[in-house]
């Protein structure tokens, strides 16, 4: 199982580096793709009008991953701990970081410097 990276789904989307057929491989061999609030959050933030509905079915494809009270705080958790090292992580990649370690999915992504974390597992994309 992956969680997916937003890049990963906008670069899907817009049909670029050859995502989608990376991620149909993935499919075709039995795994399965996931998506969070935090990938549904800034997918819409950057779609224009047109590509409404290819967004949605596209989105809907995937399993959804909630952000829990115990994401939450894992996430916070992980910000304090790399700002205390300091690196400044945004709230949204420890977000999916925290949804992806609780869930124990790995992350799919090409970001793999947005995810230092150790506890992390991550399926690094080509760039």
């Amino acid at each position: 199982m992956y969680l997916l990276d937003t890049s990963v789904i906008i670069d899907a989307l817009n049909g670029k580096r050859d995502r989608k057929a990376l991620l149909a491989e993935l499919i075709r061999k039995g795994d399965m793709l996931g998506c969070c609030a935090v990938n549904v959050t800034e997918v819409y933030a950057g779609m224009r009008p047109h590509e409404a509905n290819l967004t949605e079915e596209f989105l809907n494809s995937l399993e959804y991953y909630d952000i829990t009270r115990q994401i939450a705080r894992q996430a916070g958790l992980l910000k304090r701990e790399w700002a205390r090292k300091g690196k400044t992580l945004s709230l949204g990649d420890v977000t999916i970081a925290a949804v992806a370690t609780v869930n124990k999915l790995a992350l799919a992504t090409d970001n793999v410097k947005h995810y230092p974390m150790q506890e992390i597992e991550i399926y690094q994309l080509p760039e």
